[in-house]
């Protein structure tokens, strides 16, 4: 059985990140993307200290559709190098687990 994935993914702007999180429902790569603005980010980018205002996605989707939800990220979104963090939870609420499973359809994508 599929398990639950968190996935961290920053984008540079609201637009943005509503575009790439609408893709990611739409394909049913993630069953839902909460978008948090106001994030401000301090890295280290090409030998500088950089900082930059940015909105934090958080996808909820499965372990089966990692690799395709990183792969659209990666073809879809602006950056270089886009954030892409994946996360294990301990416990998923049965129900919306079993929300989240149905949201996302049949395995493949």
């Amino acid at each position: 059985m599929a398990e639950v994935r968190i996935v961290f993914v920053t984008a540079p702007d609201s637009e943005t990140a509503e575009r790439l999180a609408r893709g990611l429902v739409e394909a049913r790569l993630a069953a839902c993307v909460n978008l948090i603005g106001g994030v401000r980010s301090i890295y280290r980018w090409q030998g500088a200290v950089e900082e930059s205002a940015e909105v934090l996605m958080v996808l909820k989707t499965t372990d089966e559709k990692l690799s395709l939800a990183e792969e659209w990220v990666s073809a879809q979104h602006p950056f270089e190098v886009p954030e892409f963090i994946a996360l294990a939870p301990e416990m998923v609420e049965s129900k919306y687990n079993a929300w989240l499973l149905g949201e996302l359809g049949p395995t493949g994508g």
